[in-house]
């Protein structure tokens, strides 16, 4: 049986670093996704681009090479690859709404993790998420957290204190610094 495994974390490198480390671990990169903010993707006017971004920030291997370049309502510009952002291209594609949330629930998150994760995404971090076969299960989240993950019940406690419910889509792009 297959099952998927998400994880948030601060920043790019990290996730990027976690996806290097499950593919050297034989991981295959149509299992995993990376979906994150980076900062060659805070410029709105490359938004709708995406060849050529893999090079730029993934390197030439793996999944990290098919990184593409996303604007998702509610986020702004993200880098993504891997399954995920096959399902986010196709829901923006054919105007469907749900973004990261009908991406993450499609994946099999429940909405409230849906909701933490697109609001990370928001606010900057990024998510791994890989469907893992129950065999290699325990291997995958070793390797997920041995890269120190965000602790998502102190983050979520982080958001609601600032007033934070629920992830927006109609929101504007969350901006650091901004008040």
């Amino acid at each position: 049986m297959t099952r998927t495994i998400t994880r948030a974390y601060d920043d790019y490198a990290a996730a990027q670093g976690v996806v290097n480390q499950l593919e050297a671990a034989g991981v295959a990169s149509s299992d995993i996704s990376l979906l994150g903010r980076h900062e060659n993707a805070d410029d709105d006017s490359n938004a709708g681009e995406g060849a050529g971004i893999g090079a730029a920030v993934g390197g030439a291997a793996g999944l990290l090479a098919g990184l593409g370049l996303l604007a998702i309502p509610g986020v702004g510009p993200v880098v993504a690859a891997g399954w995920l952002a096959s399902t986010l291209a196709g829901a923006a594609a054919g105007g469907a709404t749900g973004g990261i949330i009908g991406a993450m629930t499609s994946a099999g998150e429940d909405e409230d993790s849906a909701h933490y994760y697109a609001e990370t995404v928001r606010r900057g971090g990024s998510v791994v998420s890989v469907r893992a076969e129950d065999s290699r299960a325990a291997e995958v989240e070793a390797i997920m957290d041995g890269a120190t993950p965000i602790d998502r019940e102190a983050r979520l406690a982080e958001y609601r204190q600032s007033g934070w419910s629920r992830f927006d889509e109609t929101a504007a792009p969350y901006r650091y610094g901004a008040v």
